[in-house]
């Protein structure tokens, strides 16, 4: 098992000017081959799914060394968040807690806790209103400030930002780029599948679309559809659709011969990126003979990282609804 890393960074902050620290919450993922299978089986824990289906995923993470690129994008907007409060003369220390795997989201708030931070403002790297991708880390973290005890810190958790200028300039900036090496290339923005149930109970669907339409509408991409990936659980259960290999044949069937993919559904080029979208959609393409161009994510890109220092330097964001995003 990997060595924990460091949860972190920038000087100690003054409680009287804003939150006293920034927390980003994430999925987690594997920092070597030993860590694959105890991180999948954290992933899917109470699911009843044998180690013999995990063993078929794991080889996605082997392919790439048994390493997860979410954790050093996680890093990364740690450092580059770090730099932007810096910057703005903003003494706030920012702190990094995982769903699935080390840094865990209790050892960060213990750590925290050690650190004397009373309040934070925590940034969840998820853009959308589900219940797997807000809910569910609200939960995380009162879960996690449970475990540390009565004096853990209190934790704002920011809303979902899949409005917010900067994490829309960056995707805009991203498609024009794009666009310009093929300008007539249809556009297809993907996003991780959830099932229909949970979709119905959630805005996600809808903010999805509004999202890729502001997107497309501001990159001068008249075609564009949306499309969904990296589904799992079983078969008969039904989740969003198309998927992204059925997308892909539905244009090569309407005569397109390239494709502009856009993952406007993932902050970060981890898992669901590099293997489903580069590895796998990639080679669906080639067969068709469709030429692939795949947008970055926003990644640290400078709009999206001041987006989350103006949102967590902020007033207190006002809590989720009762009902919202229950599942």
């Amino acid at each position: 098992m990997s060595t924990t890393p460091s949860t972190a960074c920038g000087p100690s902050a003054s409680p009287a000017d804003g939150p006293e620290a920034i927390l980003i919450v994430s999925f987690g993922g594997p920092e070597g081959p030993d860590d694959v299978m105890p991180f999948l089986r954290n992933v899917t824990r109470g699911r009843g799914i044998s180690d013999e289906r995990l063993a078929t995923v794991a080889e996605h993470y082997h392919l790439f060394g048994g390493v997860s690129p979410i954790n050093q994008a996680n890093r990364d907007l740690m450092a580059a968040l770090a730099d932007e409060l810096a910057g703005r003369q903003k003494s706030v220390p920012v702190y990094w807690g995982n769903r699935n795997w080390t840094p865990l989201l209790a050892d960060t708030v213990a750590a925290m806790r050690a650190d004397g931070i009373g309040r934070a403002t925590a940034f969840v790297t998820s853009a959308y209103g589900s219940y797997s991708g807000c809910r569910q880390y609200a939960e995380d973290i009162e879960r996690a400030r449970a475990t540390v005890g009565p004096d853990a810190p209190v934790i704002d958790k920011l809303p979902p930002f899949w409005d917010q200028e900067g994490f829309l300039a960056a995707m805009v900036e991203h498609l024009r780029a794009a666009r310009r090496a093929e300008p007539a290339a249809p556009v297809v923005f993907t996003a991780h599948s959830i099932p229909l149930a949970m979709a119905a109970a959630a805005p996600y669907e809808a903010q999805l679309l509004q999202a890729c339409e502001s997107v497309a509408t501001r990159a001068g991409a008249p075609q564009w559809s949306l499309a969904y990936q990296s589904r799992s659980g079983p078969p008969q259960v039904p989740w969003l659709e198309p998927d992204i290999g059925d997308e892909l044949d539905r244009l090569s069937g309407d005569g397109a011969d390239g494709v502009i993919v856009v993952p406007i559904g993932f902050v970060a080029d981890h898992m669901e990126v590099v293997y489903d979208l580069d590895t796998e959609a990639r080679l669906r393409a080639e067969q068709l003979g469709l030429r692939f161009s795949r947008v970055p994510t926003v990644g640290t890109h400078p709009a999206f990282v001041a987006m989350i220092a103006d949102l967590a330097l902020g007033p207190p964001p006002a809590p989720c609804p009762p009902n919202c995003c229950r599942y």
